[in-house]
């Protein structure tokens, strides 16, 4: 695995990041399934805040069991990146957790994502951890960009992994 190291001031825009913004090469039919606004890295944007001018609002696990499977080519994954981010997306919008955001919500949706993307496809994973789809959905980590943004901010962590 290639692992670069950068150095880049925070945006809550992830791919606004300059390093990230060069680290992404997608093609094909691309997704977002956490959008929150239109990008070049992705055809088709979805976010579940209708407040958002993205393609769909709809919960990210219903938009990607919205694809056939083995039908997508590279896919942008950039959930809130803690479950008090999620709280803040949700409760912004006016809804609850559930219990099932606290314990499988990010499990299915891996599970969706490895089931739609292409043998061959691209998932980029954002966030402050590095477990990525994993082995076990059948994908290989092949380039790992960490993101340093001084002081007392969290590092952010790009993974990329090809599904074999």
């Amino acid at each position: 695995m290639n692992i670069f190291y950068e150095w880049a001031m925070p945006n809550k825009l992830t791919f606004k990041i300059k390093p990230i913004n060069k680290f992404i090469n997608t093609n094909g039919l691309s997704i977002d399934p956490f959008s929150n606004r239109r990008h070049e890295f992705a055809k088709i944007h979805n976010d579940i805040d209708p407040s958002t001018n993205v393609d769909s609002h709809m919960c990210a696990l219903e938009f990607l069991k919205s694809f056939e499977d083995d039908s997508i080519d590279s896919l942008l994954y950039d959930p809130p990146y803690s479950l008090r981010q999620l709280k803040e997306v949700y409760s912004g919008i006016g809804l609850a957790l559930t219990y099932e955001h606290t314990t499988t919500f990010f499990r299915d949706i891996k599970n969706e994502i490895a089931r739609i993307l292409k043998p061959g496809a691209v998932v980029y994973s954002f966030g402050w951890d590095s477990v990525g789809m994993g082995a076990k959905r059948g994908f290989k980590k092949t380039d790992l960009l960490l993101v340093c943004h001084g002081g007392h901010h969290h590092d952010t962590i790009a993974l990329k992994e090809v599904k074999l």
